[in-house]
C-alpha cells in the first residue's frame, strides 16, 4: 500500500535418473495427469489449439474490476477508480484506491488472478504509460515501484531490473523501450529490461528519431546540444543551439550561431542557405533534402543547388527518387523531375512501405490501392490494411471482400483459420455461416461483427446489440444501445467501452 501524488520462475524439471520407486512413478503420472488436464481446460473454443487467457478492466454499477477472454469475472468490479492491467496475458492488475480527491493522496496494490496482494514490499507500483499520435499502450514487461520517495523498476514476475536509486523514471514519448531516468538531478536512458543504454549525466535528453535505436538529442550543463547514439557513443558532441528531430545517412539538421544548417557526422556543413527549413534527408545517399522556402516545399541537393522548385504545398518521400506532392489540394505521385507517375490525383496518398502499396483516397470516401508500379488494383470503401497478416479488406459493390498481398481474392475462411463463424448476408439481413457454408444462425440481423479472436460476435437488431459464442448460441439478446460507440466488440455479455484508448469492457 502506499499515499502519494494523484497519477501520475521457473518450473523444476522432474530428474527422471531417479525415478526408481513405483511410488514416484504413480506421483509423476499423477502430475502429467493434472498438467495435461489444466491445459486442455484452456482451450480456445473457436479451435483445437492451446491459449492462455487475456485479462482485461471491467466496468460496471460505477465499479471497476476485471474479467477474462472468456467473459468470466476474475476481479469483482468493486474498485472506485479503473483497475491497469499492463499486459493481458499476464494476470497481474493494478489497483487504485482510499483516494482523497481534495490531498491527491492515494493507496495502491497489485493483485493477481486469485484475489491475492502481490509485490507487496512497495510503497508504490504503477504500470509505465506511453503515448504516441495513434495509440496509447504500457510499456512491456516493466513496472514503475517506489520506496523512501526513491524509483525502481520490477519486470511482471516481480523481478528487480532497476534498482530503487531514482528520482524520477518516465517514458519518453512516442518511443517504446526507453525510458528516461534521473539521479542526482541529472538524466540518462535506461531500457524496459533494466540495462542503463545512458548513464544520467545530462542536463536534459530526449529522443532524435522515432524508435530506440536511433539515438539520443543532449544537453550538457553550458546549455549546448550534442548527438548520443544508442552504445552511449558521442555522434555530435555538445556545441549546438539546437538539434532538430531530422536526420539520415550520418546528417543532421543544426543550429549554430543563429543559422539553420545541414553538417554530416563529422560537424562539416553542407548546406546553410536557400532555405527556411529542412524538413526531411532524402534516403539516396546522394539525392539531398526536401526544404521549404516561403511555405512551399522542394528538393535541394548536397551542393544547395535546386532539384525540384519550391512550389508544392506538401512533399514527403515515399522510396527512393519518388516523392508524394500535394498542389492545389490534391496529392499525386511524383519523380525527381517533377514528373507525374499516375494519371489521377487524389484528396490523401500515403505509401506502405512494407507492402510496397500506395492507399489514396478519392472524393467519394472510396480508396485505389496502388502497387509498387502506380496500378491501381483495387478500388473501393478501405475497411482494413492489415501488415502482420498481410490482407486488404475492402467493400466493393456493397460485398466485403478480402484479398493478400499480391492482389488475389480470399474467403473469409482464408484468412481468419480459427473462426467458427463467418459472415452470411440474404436480403439484406445477416447471419452466420460455417467455413463450408453451411448455415450456423439464420440472416435475421440488421448488422453483425465478425467473430473476433476470443470466438464472440455481436448482432444487431431493431438498433440494438447483442452478442452470440463461438457456437451461434446467443448468450446476450440484443439490448446495448452502441450507437456512438467508435468500434462495437464483445467478450461474453461485456462489450467494449466507448473510450476504445482504454480498452475495458462494460456490462449492463
Amino acid at each position: 500500500m502506499s499515499k502519494g501524488k494523484r497519477y501520475e520462475a521457473t518450473q523444476p524439471k522432474l530428474n527422471m535418473k531417479k525415478v526408481f520407486a513405483v511410488i514416484i512413478a504413480l506421483i509423476v503420472i499423477i502430475m502429467f495427469i493434472y498438467i495435461i488436464t489444466g491445459a486442455f481446460s484452456s482451450k480456445d473454443k473457436t479451435s483445437n489449439k492451446l491459449t492462455v487467457k487475456n485479462y482485461f478492466a471491467s466496468y460496471k454499477d460505477n465499479k471497476w474490476g476485471v474479467i477474462d477472454s472468456n467473459g468470466d469475472t476474475v476481479i469483482d468490479p468493486s474498485y472506485q477508480e479503473m483497475i491497469i492491467v499492463p499486459d493481458e496475458k499476464t494476470d497481474v492488475f493494478l489497483c487504485t484506491y482510499d483516494v482523497n480527491y481534495e490531498t491527491g493522496e492515494y493507496k495502491t496494490k497489485a493483485l493477481n488472478s486469485k484475489n491475492e496482494e502481490i509485490f507487496t514490499q512497495y510503497d508504490n507500483i504503477e504500470a509505465i504509460q506511453n503515448k504516441d499520435n495513434n495509440s496509447l499502450w504500457y510499456e512491456e514487461n516493466v513496472l514503475k515501484i517506489q520506496k523512501d520517495g526513491k524509483y525502481g523498476t520490477i519486470d511482471l514476475t516481480g523481478k528487480q531490473l532497476l534498482n530503487i536509486e531514482y528520482e524520477e523514471i518516465v517514458p519518453i514519448l512516442g518511443i517504446k523501450n526507453a525510458l528516461r531516468i534521473k539521479k542526482d538531478g541529472k538524466y540518462g536512458i535506461a531500457g524496459n529490461d533494466g540495462k542503463i543504454i545512458i548513464e544520467p549525466k545530462y542536463v536534459d535528453i530526449t529522443n532524435l528519431g522515432e524508435d530506440n535505436k536511433s539515438g539520443y538529442i543532449v544537453r550538457d550543463e553550458s546549455g549546448k546540444y550534442g548527438i548520443v547514439d544508442y552504445s552511449a557513443k558521442n555522434v555530435l558532441e555538445c556545441k549546438y543551439d539546437e538539434i532538430y528531430k531530422v536526420y539520415g545517412n550520418d546528417r543532421y539538421v543544426v543550429k549554430e550561431s543563429n543559422t539553420d544548417k545541414l553538417i554530416n557526422k563529422d560537424g562539416e556543413t553542407l548546406i546553410s542557405t536557400g532555405f527556411d527549413e529542412i524538413t526531411s534527408i532524402l534516403k539516396s545517399q546522394d539525392a539531398g533534402v526536401i526544404f521549404k522556402l516561403k511555405n512551399k516545399y522542394g528538393v535541394m541537393s548536397l551542393t544547395g543547388e535546386i532539384v525540384l522548385k519550391p512550389e508544392y504545398d506538401d512533399l514527403k518521400e515515399a522510396k527512393t527518387d519518388i516523392l508524394i506532392s500535394k498542389k492545389d489540394n490534391k496529392y499525386s505521385i511524383i519523380d525527381m523531375q517533377g514528373n507525374k507517375k499516375i494519371n489521377q490525383d487524389y484528396i490523401d496518398i500515403l505509401y506502405q512501405e512494407t507492402a510496397d502499396m500506395y492507399i489514396a483516397e478519392k472524393e467519394n470516401f472510396e480508396t485505389d490501392i496502388l502497387n509498387g508500379n502506380y496500378e491501381v488494383k483495387l478500388s473501393g470503401i478501405l475497411l482494413d490494411f492489415n501488415v502482420d497478416k498481410t490482407y486488404i479488406k475492402m467493400k466493393i459493390d456493397d460485398q466485403n471482400k478480402y484479398y493478400n498481398f499480391n492482389f488475389e481474392e480470399k474467403k473469409e475462411s482464408d484468412i481468419f483459420t480459427n473462426n467458427t463463424l463467418f459472415i452470411n448476408k440474404q436480403d439484406g439481413k445477416y447471419g452466420f455461416v460455417d467455413k463450408d457454408g453451411k448455415e450456423i444462425v439464420k440472416c435475421e440481423y440488421d448488422d453483425v461483427t465478425e467473430q473476433n479472436s476470443y470466438g464472440f460476435a455481436g448482432i444487431k437488431k431493431d438498433g440494438r446489440w447483442g452478442v452470440i459464442d463461438s457456437t451461434g448460441k446467443v448468450i446476450q439478446e440484443p439490448v446495448y444501445d452502441l450507437e456512438n460507440y467508435l468500434i462495437v466488440d464483445f467478450i461474453g455479455r461485456w462489450h467494449l467501452g466507448e473510450d476504445i484508448y482504454m480498452n475495458y469492457y462494460n456490462q449492463i
